[in-house]
């Protein structure tokens, strides 16, 4: 099926998991939507929220795509029950990845950066009362970070002082995982690790995303019988630099185009 997945994001973070997603996909056909103007999308209430991801699936349905991944840790958190009842095509979410890292803990004390719409959300509430009933969770709202990133500020000065801000405190609980929860925040871990040292694990749901995608894909006989390399469209509804800038680092051909959306 020549169909291509669709992908969705509050910008270009979502992007973290398409590329762990062609990789271990690479005959799959892709079509990825940054929603960069309504960035960030964890400062905007559950119905706002909720109206954006609703616009963005019409905009990829109306595209052929065969499945979804909403490629949002809010978007996900704040509608995927609300997408899934509405439509008919699959949807693949992404959830902060906290069982593993409440599994795994040997101090007994895990971070959680993520952003508010996330932390706030009652699918984060139960999740994370479902695995961390005798840990010591931090959470911590990464407030400011989306909009550097989405400006092109990987790398800067501003960034290195949020999260000092935002990481600092963690240590000081003696936690040996750090769960990021934005599909942004992959982007950040060189800066991260500056912080926090190479001993503690840090976290992201990119892999996880990738093999569930195949794993519904093979369900529901959706997967592309090409042989060739996919061909691969991201738009952008705001300015496409930064967007190309992200991706210097894929080796596969794929395009970029700017969107009145």
């Amino acid at each position: 099926m020549k169909q291509p997945i669709g992908f969705f994001d509050s910008g270009i973070g979502g992007t973290s998991i398409w590329k762990e997603v062609i990789k271990i996909l690479p005959n799959e056909n892709t079509i990825y939507l940054a929603d960069s103007i309504n960035a960030p999308y964890g400062e905007k209430s559950n119905d706002e929220i909720i109206a954006l991801s609703v616009k963005n699936t019409e905009f990829l349905i109306s595209k052929g795509c065969k499945l979804i991944v909403v490629a949002c840790n809010t978007a996900t958190t704040n509608s995927i029950d609300f997408l899934r009842k509405n439509y008919t095509i699959p949807f693949i979410g992404i959830e902060p990845a906290i069982k593993p890292a409440a599994l795994f803990s040997k101090t007994g004390a895990i971070g959680i950066l993520a952003t508010k719409g996330t932390l706030t959300s009652k699918l984060f509430e139960k999740t994370t009362y479902e695995y961390t009933k005798n840990i010591t969770t931090i959470k911590q709202d990464g407030e400011g970070l989306v909009a550097l990133i989405e400006n092109g500020k990987l790398g800067s000065k501003e960034l290195d002082k949020l999260l000092t801000i935002y990481l600092k405190p963690m240590l000081q609980f003696n936690i040996d995982h750090l769960v990021l929860g934005c599909t942004h925040y992959p982007y950040l871990i060189p800066q991260i690790k500056k912080i926090i040292g190479n001993n503690i694990t840090i976290i992201d749901s990119g892999e996880a995303v990738a093999r569930q995608t195949k794993t519904v894909l093979e369900k529901f006989n959706l997967c592309s019988n090409s042989l060739t390399t996919g061909n691969h469209q991201l738009y952008s509804n705001t300015q496409t630099n930064v967007l190309t800038e992200i991706l210097s680092d894929v080796l596969v051909n794929f395009s970029v185009e700017k969107l009145n959306f």
